[in-house]
Parts: C-alpha cells; sequence; structure tokens
C-alpha cells in the first residue's frame, strides 16, 4: 500500500512585516558569530500570566452541606465565585 503525503504547509513570513527593532530590543538580545554565542540575552520584553494583585484571594479547605453544594454547582461554571458573593453578601463586605 503506497504511503500518503500529507500536503507540505508553509508558513513563510515576509521580513518587511516584522516590527523595527527599538534600542531596548537590542540590549536584550542574543548574538552570535558564526553558530558561537558571543552576548547571551538578557531576559524578555514581555512579563508572563497576569500581574500579581493586590489582595489575592486564598486558597481555604471549606465543609459545606450536600445540598447546598449542589444548588451552586447546578447553576454552571463559576460556583466558587458565587459562593464568594453569597458569603460576602452575609457579612456586609
Amino acid at each position: 500500500m503506497p504511503k500518503s503525503e500529507k500536503p507540505i504547509i508553509t508558513t513563510d513570513v515576509d521580513p518587511d512585516d516584522a516590527p523595527a527593532w527599538t534600542p531596548d530590543v537590542f540590549e536584550r538580545a542574543e548574538f552570535s558569530e558564526g553558530g558561537k554565542v558571543v552576548r547571551r540575552s538578557t531576559g524578555t520584553l514581555a512579563r508572563r500570566g497576569r500581574p500579581p494583585l493586590d489582595r489575592p484571594k486564598q486558597q481555604v479547605t471549606l465543609r459545606l452541606d450536600q445540598d447546598v453544594l449542589d444548588l451552586f454547582r447546578g447553576q454552571g461554571p463559576g460556583w466558587q465565585g458565587r459562593i464568594n458573593a453569597a458569603l460576602r453578601k452575609a457579612v456586609k463586605i
């Protein structure tokens, strides 16, 4: 049985479409000469993930009655946030 060949997909990028290099990019870039690294990069231009919150939520273990849990989970995704909102409303924060 002949082997089926998958189509070749190229993702050629036009160098003219690339963003211009700023002095900051040059400061952080890795330089190599003849395949040998002359200077290592000093970091990335973007930070990964979300910025840290001033008051991040804390993970806790909480025991709830099964019927209460079923009610909140039955309302779909976001049930933990709805429990948090109900607790905030109960203590009037």
